[in-house]
């Protein structure tokens, strides 16, 4: 391990016992700590978890990781619930961290703005006045108007609303053009970053933040005699269930009843929509070949996985931690062709369908199906290719090795390995 470095990294959510941006928390911080000593910063109510599974999960790597523990004052965040505030609240613990941290008297030698942010986000970090490392950051494209066609208004609307705010902070933030100034390296983890803040080619890295564990840990993939489709996530209209479950509904429509009962579609999640998923479900009379499963602990949700034939996720979000969880188990993706899962996968592993009017993406999405279901060696050879791709590219271990290029090219370049003079 190089000991000679130091990064300070700030990691509003930091949980090992979760999943989404608490996972991503913990298993970077972990990643930096494979390679040079790591201060972390993160909020109090995160410190029991931390402490509770480094004390169960020991783990020599532990020793390069040193945790502080954040809050802003009861009275700037009593109104804060759950998710309800909570990107108000971490712009504000943001700024908080620069006095905290100062008032620590710490020796570090990088700063790394680590989660819980997007490109519409500023950090404050650099006032620290050390090379910054910002990211991976994110970016959310806007969401086709079509998509939303079955949803309330209201949500219409708040994403619209939610659009021009985040234009605004693009065009007119202070913050955010010093945030972007300032920063040494930006990861962005997928397209949209760059374009948005139109970051200089030489100042970034495009590279996926989303990756998992290996569950699987077999050698080979067996060939299944039905054909589980399997979609995981929360019940919103960003994660576009309702095009998963119609062009599901499409696809077996296609097929002979002895066919059918090869089939079935499993939806993991929950959410305000299940209501209206599970209306279409029975509306389409198709109750015995879809099933919603609420919320499981993760290890079940692994055997789901590992019994599942296809991953379908047509979902409009920039990320998708769920994708590479599907690719360790060797299943082929079917997504949307777009700045989120769409630029995770490639056509050896599965189908991006494009963005086009809301039947047409639907009978795409069945398509894609239909061909999974009637060509098994495409399904097989798109098996073994999601496995490979999740080994290539999507394992914990390969974010480890990226940020680790990433710090050492900072190093580099503010020459700051002082060697002696002759």
């Amino acid at each position: 391990m190089n000991t000679q470095q130091t990064v300070l990294a700030s990691c509003y959510a930091v949980n090992p016992y979760k999943g989404s941006e608490d996972a991503m928390g913990w298993n970077f911080v972990y990643q930096i700590a494979r390679f040079r000593k790591v201060i972390a910063v993160t909020r109090k109510n995160n410190r029991p978890h931390i402490e509770k599974y480094m004390a169960e999960n020991p783990d020599e790597v532990y020793q390069n990781i040193r945790f502080l523990y954040f809050d802003l004052p009861y009275w700037m965040r009593f109104w804060k619930k759950g998710s309800r505030g909570a990107m108000i609240y971490y712009y504000l613990w943001q700024k908080g961290i620069v006095s905290f941290i100062k008032k620590q008297h710490l020796n570090f030698d990088i700063v790394h703005n680590l989660n819980f942010h997007n490109d519409w986000t500023p950090s404050f970090l650099w006032k620290l006045k050390k090379p910054m490392v910002w990211g991976p950051v994110g970016h959310h494209p806007l969401i086709p108007k079509q998509y939303l066609k079955d949803y309330s208004k209201k949500y219409l609307i708040k994403d619209r609303i939610t659009w021009l705010v985040k234009n605004f902070f693009w065009k007119y933030s202070s913050s955010l053009k010093r945030t972007a100034q300032h920063s040494n390296h930006i990861w962005c983890m997928n397209s949209g970053v760059s374009e948005k803040l139109n970051i200089d080619k030489n100042k970034y890295s495009l590279y996926p933040s989303v990756a998992s564990e290996d569950f699987y840990q077999k050698d080979e993939i067996p060939q299944k005699s039905d054909f589980i489709v399997i979609s995981v996530g929360r019940f919103v209209p960003l994660k576009g269930f309702d095009l998963t479950i119609r062009s599901f509904i499409t696809f077996v429509n296609q097929l002979s009843e002895k066919d059918k009962a090869l089939c079935k579609l499993v939806l993991v999640g929950t959410g305000k929509q299940r209501a209206f998923y599970e209306n279409l479900i029975k509306e389409s009379k198709m109750e015995k070949l879809i099933e919603i499963v609420e919320w499981i602990e993760r290890k079940d949700l692994m055997k789901m996985y590992e019994k599942s034939s296809v991953f379908l996720f047509p979902s409009h979000e920039g990320a998708g931690m769920v994708i590479p969880e599907a690719l360790s188990f060797g299943l082929p993706i079917i997504c949307l062709e777009n700045e989120g899962p769409g630029e995770f996968i490639d056509h050896k592993c599965g189908f991006k369908i494009p963005q086009h009017t809301y039947n047409e993406t639907v009978k795409g999405l069945s398509n894609a199906l239909l061909r999974l279901f009637l060509e098994k060696n495409l399904q097989k050879e798109m098996s073994m290719r999601a496995r490979e791709h999740f080994l290539e590219r999507f394992s914990w271990e390969k974010r480890g090795e990226h940020l680790h290029t990433i710090y050492n090219q900072i190093y580099n370049e503010k020459n700051y390995c002082h060697t002696p003079a002759e």
